[in-house]
């Protein structure tokens, strides 16, 4: 019963913020902005979008391809075509419940290559830690180059200097206090917590010490660069949005992913957060919204085909 209902939650609570979300943008916007999306939506250099898919297949395919290396560590040897369409099928159970696809990725291994679950989530679970990983390493570049951006926003909304110093100095004192707990406390939370964390250690050091390590880290940086990569060209869509310098490109690209995790697939909260993005650089709040939503849409739209037509060609590839 309990399981019942945290399943129903955590499938309605996105979708409701996301939904909100939407409200709140259309009751918000005005008359004008909400003519400059219609407006946007059919003056589209629709090329753009289509290439931006293109860009975007390549991303599945190394997710695919990296997801080998670290099988094959563990003494399994799949095929490509089936890893493939689980990854393709985890992108769009994802749509629906946040981060339940991974679990579903690695139900379907099992099933069609017969490696135990356990394994696999665990191959996924190191996986998400080194997309996390390198994702950092975006918003530190990204937030380092727009500091002056960012800082005059911040004094635009009335957030004083002092507060932010007294911010960073409370957030590292309570990073301390965290880190002598996490040391010295004996409570049963913390011993399951580092339990748990002892596994996804375990992980990462099987990355390093897999023979074709450098392959797997060489296509962990191409996946995120090819998401950069689908975000960038779709600029070119719209011609309001076709001159926005790149370090712009890659905020709009940092905000868009962090928003993704908010609502199902990042349903209203996606397009939203790059509309807000790009509004701090001159791009109306009319045309950043359509920008957001001609990506989000594409994607989606190419997550929800790939994701049915693996789904139908898995029992079909591999039949006995």
């Amino acid at each position: 019963m309990k399981a019942g209902i945290r399943k129903f939650l955590s499938l309605t609570i996105p979708l409701f913020i996301g939904l909100g979300i939407i409200y709140y943008q259309y009751t918000t916007l005005t008359l004008e902005e909400l003519e400059k999306i219609k407006i946007s939506f059919i003056k589209a250099d629709y090329f753009y979008i289509f290439l931006s898919l293109f860009i975007a297949l390549f991303g599945f395919w190394s997710r695919a391809y990296r997801w080998k290396f670290a099988l094959q560590h563990l003494g399994y040897q799949t095929k490509f075509r089936n890893d493939l369409m689980t990854v393709c099928v985890s992108y769009l159970v994802n749509l629906t419940i946040p981060r339940s696809g991974e679990i579903s990725r690695a139900a379907l291994l099992k099933k069609y290559e017969n490696v135990p679950f356990d394994k696999g989530f665990g191959t996924i679970v190191a996986e998400r830690i080194v997309d996390m990983l390198i994702f950092l390493l975006f918003v530190t570049i990204g937030f380092i180059s727009q500091f002056d951006t960012i800082y005059h926003y911040l004094l635009d909304k009335n957030v004083k200097f002092e507060t932010l110093i007294w911010t960073a100095i409370i957030g590292f004192i309570l990073f301390i206090v965290f880190v002598l707990i996490w040391i010295y406390a004996e409570w049963k939370i913390i011993l399951k917590l580092k339990q748990k964390l002892s596994g996804l250690i375990e992980g990462m050091q099987s990355i390093l010490k897999m023979k074709d390590k450098w392959k797997y880290i060489f296509h962990s940086f191409f996946i995120w660069f090819s998401y950069l990569a689908m975000f960038y060209v779709t600029i070119f869509a719209l011609p309001e949005t076709s001159d926005i310098s790149f370090d712009v490109v890659v905020m709009g690209f940092i905000f868009g992913t962090l928003a993704v995790g908010f609502s199902n697939g990042g349903l209203g909260a996606y397009p939203w957060a790059v509309a807000s993005i790009l509004g701090l650089y001159g791009i109306s709040e009319g045309i950043g919204t359509a920008f957001g939503y001609l990506i989000w849409v594409s994607q989606t739209l190419l997550t929800i085909f790939l994701g049915l037509l693996s789904y139908l060609l898995l029992p079909i590839l591999n039949k006995k």
